[in-house]
């Protein structure tokens, strides 16, 4: 597969935000992997004319979880190209497809009373945007064991804790990673996607740790772009920054992560680390 990083940038919520889909190509095969916000389908076709390709030819879009930035234009990319098909893992098909309420959104109602009042309207802001996200049905659930014959070599990757069903993708051949929001890039560093708002972050830790077992020469990261170069140093410097400083207790059962209980909760699970 060839590996192809666009840059679009969208102004949310009064933000500019760069933003790194990538796209990969093959001799039957064109997808996209994550799609940005509503809107964005007119940068994503420019960008793709930039490596001489037409969005009418894709095949597939692959969305790695359902925040509002990886998954706000896929209505409109469906509407467009219905004939590609939506890939996503098993645990974020239902929040893809609105059979489930936003994990992000629960979070946000749930920590809105922790807001400071300069902060509110922002606040409620954001939660309407994720209100109007668009459903869309997934046509292929994707698991690490299994994907297409037609894509080749190409390895899925479960890396939950941002989001629980949060997917990346290996392409070994190449020794890249595309990230989406398991790491995150600034100034050719590495760290994690908003800890603050981390679903499970002891969880996004272990999913690090994960990504230190492969290969890696080249990172994609959603937020700030490719990371060449001392990969695994750099993953190692992220680690250093999350240490634990207790032993978790053994559980019995999944945590119920659909719960929005569970977000309540947010500050204790990262109480069980320590960042430096």
């Amino acid at each position: 597969m060839e590996v192809l990083v666009l840059e679009i940038t969208h102004n949310h919520q009064g933000q500019d935000e760069v933003l790194y889909p990538v796209m990969l190509r093959n001799s039957s095969e064109l997808l996209l992997v994550d799609c940005g916000y509503a809107g964005s389908l007119p940068m994503l076709q420019k960008a793709a004319a930039s490596y001489g390709i037409l969005l009418d030819n894709l095949t597939g879009i692959l969305i790695t979880h359902h925040d509002i930035d990886h998954m706000g234009g896929l209505q409109e990319l469906k509407a467009a190209f219905p004939k590609a098909k939506v890939y996503a893992s098993a645990l974020e098909e239902p929040y893809i497809s609105g059979r489930k309420k936003s994990l992000r959104l629960q979070q946000a109602e749930a920590l809105y009373h922790t807001v400071p009042d300069e902060q509110r309207a922002w606040a409620r802001q954001f939660q309407e945007s994720l209100k109007v996200v668009q459903p869309v049905a997934v046509d292929v659930v994707l698991t690490e064991n299994e994907v297409p014959a037609s894509w080749g070599d190409i390895h899925i990757i479960l890396t939950p804790g941002h989001m629980p069903g949060h997917i990346s993708v290996y392409l070994p051949q190449s020794k890249t990673l595309i990230a989406a929001d398991a790491v995150v890039a600034a100034q050719e560093e590495l760290d994690l996607a908003n800890p603050n708002y981390t679903l499970d972050l002891p969880q996004a830790v272990k999913s690090v740790k994960k990504l230190q077992q492969l290969e890696l020469e080249r990172i994609i990261c959603y937020h700030g772009g490719v990371v060449d170069g001392a990969i695994h140093e750099k993953l190692d410097k992220l680690l250093a920054t999350y240490k634990p400083t207790q032993t978790p207790a053994p559980e019995d059962k999944p945590q119920d992560l659909s719960s929005p209980v569970c977000y309540a909760h947010l500050k204790e699970f990262r109480e069980g680390f320590e960042m430096e």
